[in-house]
């Protein structure tokens, strides 16, 4: 053998133990790459279905903005507070049933008494929207 032979120099391919290294490396980064993307998929559902609970809660929010106000103001008058659900709410039972609770609203606070709900303005309606069981609601303001 020529002493060329012998002498360290440029490698011409890849060593075992580069090989084993890289498979040892891939092998323990797959776990947690596994892992995201599995809570990712898991995220998009969870996310899927609040998207179509706000939708369908922002739905219902607009049919009642769409009532007339003597109407709105009917349906307020028979729930008597702002905690009871108006007859616009989904029937008992319904699959993420929406509640209407509907109040007149002292918008001006006139009365200095800091409640939204006594001493009323003539002509300005509150209306909240939530489905039940869950934290997602939505406030909002009619005029007459």
């Amino acid at each position: 053998m020529s002493a060329r032979a012998f002498l360290p120099g440029r490698q011409a391919g890849v060593s075992y133990v580069e090989v084993l290294i890289a498979t040892v490396l891939i092998a323990i980064s797959l776990v947690p790459m596994t892992n995201a993307v599995r809570d990712a998929i898991d995220g998009s559902v969870v996310h899927e279905d609040t998207a179509i609970s706000q939708l369908h809660m922002l739905a219902k929010l607009e049919d009642v903005l769409a009532q007339s106000f003597s109407s709105l103001e009917t349906a307020a008058t028979e729930a008597g507070s702002t905690s009871v659900p108006t007859s616009y709410s989904d029937l008992d039972g319904s699959e993420n049933r929406r509640l209407v609770f509907l109040s007149l609203y002292d918008g001006d606070n006139a009365d200095s008494d800091d409640d939204p709900f006594t001493g009323v303005d003539a002509g300005l309606m509150w209306i909240r929207t939530e489905i039940e069981g869950t934290l997602m609601s939505v406030e909002s303001l009619v005029s007459q």
